[in-house]
């Protein structure tokens, strides 16, 4: 998909998936000239809005959002931003929203968002247009600011109150797409990500110095337009106009009753009737105690307290935080009050500051209810994430204790039920939610404040059941493939839509990537074996491009990816919960869907993994290690010869060799595949009486 969806801008595309107040964005900037002022951006902090920056990067680079995430295209977009900021000598601070708060407000937006994604992620299934992030962006986008040292910080619940207050603290301005971001009283502005041209490096004249050309918002210039309207007011305005936080039918009928002054309407205008309407209107009083008395005489008197006490709270949001995240930039303390009030384990707390512990794992804590993300899969057949259940019951059972303070809150409906977590999935093209019992486990994994006391054995144990998968086949992979290779294992015991051999191949060839880069990066420059990974890797590179333009997506094969990345996604979050007993995979180079699309097509037409691998003797090996640990757990018929498939000499090219025709899983059936192993034959069987088979935790 290398456009915009038929009609939509990526600006467009961006308003509904970055939150914020209807219509306010276009609004201000149909009005560019008067609110926005033109800066010269060096030499200062900003302060990044960490959500819509990496929405921005997915959705306005040209990316390919078909495969189910090209995460190296990826990394090397969100590189090149930050090495612009760093070439104009700007500081930047990520700041990632959390879960979502104990009130839960925002869940109605959350699932038209939902809803919305579905519908994208059809279009795009089927050759249209539409954006869809990737599974696991916000996880490779996390690991690119590991690798470059960025400072980031992941906030409790929303992060716009604490942007505003860091942004404040260190009078710098803020980056992002989000709309409230207007309304906020910042005193450095407000720079939209759509007109930061960080590609666009310029130099000041008769100098070396770097700058990116940008626009600022100006609050004041907005409310100058306004009649001078008090700033204050603006709040008011939001929630009136509509935002994230307030869903109040009852707000159309103070609408339908008061006449809204549009004042001199441009055609442009039109659109923005109830933007334009509301400023002008709240633009007559004096504060917005005195607005809102006005607001409230249009309503029934019986609903006025009510609501004057929703719209309060609301207004509220636009206020300073309490939170102090430049106390976690230079001291890596993090205090949110809400967060406190709960009392959680103190490890839990700094796990999710750090971004160690996905938000996620806050909403199933908090509100016991989860969303599972759509991706571009098969809307005929099941969610995707329907394959990963298992691991999340037991991802559930580890946080049914989490805290006394959570067993009373309002989302605890159903006593008769304590084992039970909602979860938000696709159903065919709509969202349900579905009930899931998490799995009860030993006392000493049902403590989470004492989770991360457990030995390393220990918690490993649990991964490793969790995923079934013996420790045995892991020894003569690399740690940085042991748990990918885990979950593939998982996966090929699970996986509902029958995935096929050359899937698997697809798979593990993909994964070479990070080593050739390894090897073709390593500072041993007399390294021999450099010329082989590097032809390999351009090799890669070149199926990877040619997978690109208009090629027809196989949706059989889309969604047998998708529900691997459900795994990988599921395996890597009960992996940091358990405080990674397995090394964290780099996702940047572990799944490129267009090189393992590519490499699918091309196993069934016209190459063996043999003949691709016969230039780099390294790799050859790896993938040899990498299918003998997977190919045990792989259902017998993945191996049957297919009576449509090509003739049976291109088969036995592609196999290498005749398969063993004991069951699967055996251990006569983990002989080595290639000659001369019989050290990894060994090696599978060693210590395997020694291993403690544990009876399946459900």
């Amino acid at each position: 998909m290398e456009g915009p969806a038929p009609g939509r801008t990526v600006q467009a595309i961006l308003q509904t998936v970055i939150m914020g107040i209807r219509g306010l964005m276009s609004f201000v900037e149909d009005h560019s000239n008067e609110f926005f002022t033109d800066l010269k951006l060096r030499d200062t902090k900003i302060v990044i809005d960490g959500y819509a920056l990496f929405h921005r990067l997915c959705f306005n680079s040209n990316l390919e959002l078909r495969y189910g995430g090209d995460y190296d295209s990826f990394a090397d977009v969100a590189q090149k931003f930050f090495e612009s900021l760093l070439a104009c000598n700007i500081c930047p601070y990520v700041v990632l929203d959390g879960g979502c708060d104990i009130s839960d407000k925002k869940l109605k937006t959350l699932k038209d968002r939902a809803r919305e994604k579905i519908q994208m992620a059809h279009s795009l299934s089927v050759g249209g247009g539409g954006y869809v992030c990737p599974l696991l962006i916000r996880e490779a986008f996390i690991q690119v600011l590991i690798k470059l040292q960025v400072s980031f910080v992941q906030c409790f619940s929303e992060a716009d109150r604490d942007i505003m207050t860091l942004a404040n603290h260190w009078n710098c301005p803020v980056l992002s797409s989000d709309s409230d971001f207007c309304i906020f009283d910042l005193k450095s502005g407000f720079c939209p990500l759509n007109s930061f041209q960080w590609r666009n490096v310029n130099t000041l004249k008769g100098t070396q110095d770097c700058y990116i050309p940008a626009k600022c918002f100006s609050l004041d210039a907005l409310c100058h337009h306004f009649s001078n309207m008090n700033k204050s007011l603006l709040p008011l305005f939001a929630v009136l106009c509509g935002n994230d936080h307030i869903n109040l039918p009852i707000i159309e009928t103070f609408l339908s009753k008061v006449r809204l002054p549009l004042g001199a309407t441009s055609s442009k205008g039109r659109r923005h009737h109830r933007v334009l309407g509301l400023l002008n209107w709240l633009s007559h009083f004096a504060d917005p105690t005195e607005a809102l008395d006005n607001v409230l005489k249009y309503l029934p008197k019986k609903d006025r307290e009510n609501v004057k006490e929703i719209l309060c709270c609301s207004m509220e949001e636009y206020q300073q935080s309490q939170v102090e995240l430049q106390d976690f930039f230079q001291y890596g303390t993090y205090a949110c009050p809400a967060a406190l009030n709960l009392d959680l384990p103190e490890w839990v707390l700094v796990a999710l500051a750090k971004g160690q512990l996905s938000p996620f794992i806050s909403d199933a804590l908090v509100l016991r209810r989860t969303i599972l993300h759509t991706q571009v899969e098969n809307m005929q057949q099941p969610n995707a994430h329907r394959i990963s259940l298992p691991i999340r019951q037991i991802i559930y059972g580890l946080l049914l204790n989490a805290s006394p303070h959570l067993e009373n809150t309002s989302w605890n409906v159903l006593p008769s039920q304590p084992l039970a977590f909602s979860e938000v999935e696709r159903i065919n093209r709509n969202i349900k939610t579905s009930t899931v019992n998490a799995v009860e486990l030993p006392k000493d994994h049902s403590d989470l404040s004492k989770l991360t006391e457990l030995s390393l054995a220990k918690r490993q144990i649990l991964l490793l059941e969790t995923l079934k998968v013996k420790q045995t086949i892991l020894e003569p992979i690399p740690s940085s493939l042991k748990l990918p290779i885990s979950v593939s294992c998982y996966w090929l015991q699970h996986t509902e839509g029958k995935a096929k051999l050359h899937h698997l191949q697809a798979l593990l060839l993909g994964m070479l990537m990070g080593p050739l880069h390894a090897i073709i990066n390593s500072p041993d420059k007399e390294d021999l074996r450099e010329d082989g990974a590097r032809m390999l890797y351009e090799e890669f590179q070149r199926v990877k491009e040619q997978t690109r333009p208009g090629t027809r997506l196989d949706l059989d094969t889309a969604h047998i990816f998708c529900q691997w990345q459900c795994c990988l996604q599921m395996g890597m979050y009960l992996n940091q919960l358990l405080s990674t007993p397995l090394p964290e995979p780099d996702l940047t180079r572990l799944y490129s869907g267009s090189l393992v699309h590519g490499l699918c097509r091309q196993l069934l037409t016209s190459t063996s993994v043999e003949s691709l691998l016969s230039m780099c003797p390294e790799a050859k090996q790896l993938y040899e290690h990498l299918f003998n640990a997977t190919r045990s757990y792989a259902p017998a018929e993945l191996f049957l010869p297919k009576g449509k498939s090509n003739s049976k000499k291109k088969r036995q090219k592609r196999h290498g060799t005749s398969w063993s025709k004991n069951r699967v899983g055996t251990t006569s059936d983990t002989r080595c595949w290639y000659e001369g192993s019989n050290r990894f034959g060994l090696l599978m069987v060693e210590n395997l009486e020694e291993h403690i088979e544990v009876s399946e935790l459900e």
